[in-house]
């Protein structure tokens, strides 16, 4: 579970008519689509409404973890990560660094990226301790437990696989092209 990407509902999901998504993040949004369309459901995608029994809510970042601090119990939540891992066994890559196979310097720019990238991991309890508005028992949770910062094998194939259901579900032409590692 990622914790802050969540589809909040009142209802089973198989009773949603609507979904109010944030145009902001394409990929949730298109992850929803294809988690649903896994389960057969195809509600309509809309830009504003409040929930309601047949309308959902795709809440990103801050705006999720916030609404589910202060729910009052009523709301579901369908976690995308933990959709994703149910439906296809594998992790989902929310953000990747990428760079074109053309770019000069691609194999030294990587690794100065995977070494900043250490470092920061490293760091994790300073940056923990500064969040000022942020309960640091949440904040240790979420870092720690939600957020993952590798991209092996799994981290590879989930994203292929995400490609691959974003073309069944019509979202993309056809399906992705292999990925290079540098």
């Amino acid at each position: 579970p990622v914790y802050s990407v969540i589809l909040a509902h009142l209802a089973p999901l198989n009773v949603l008519r609507e979904v109010v998504v944030d145009p902001a993040s394409e990929t949730s949004v298109n992850l929803l689509r294809c988690l649903l369309g896994e389960r057969g459901l195809a509600p309509q995608f809309v830009d504003e409404g409040e929930i309601t029994v047949e309308r959902g809510r795709l809440l990103i970042g801050d705006p999720a973890i916030r609404f589910r601090e202060e729910s009052d119990g009523r709301h579901r939540y369908y976690d995308l990560g933990q959709g994703w891992k149910e439906e296809t066994g594998l992790p989902f890559v929310y953000a990747l660094w990428l760079m074109r196979p053309e770019c000069p310097g691609k194999k030294a720019i990587a690794e100065a990226l995977r070494s900043l990238g250490r470092k920061n991991i490293e760091q994790l309890a300073p940056v923990i301790a500064a969040q000022p508005e942020v309960d640091p028992a949440f904040c240790e949770f979420y870092y720690r437990q939600c957020l993952r910062f590798d991209f092996g094998a799994a981290e590879k194939s989930g994203l292929h696989e995400f490609g691959t259901l974003c073309a069944k579900h019509n979202l993309l032409p056809g399906p992705p092209p292999a990925l290079a590692l540098v």
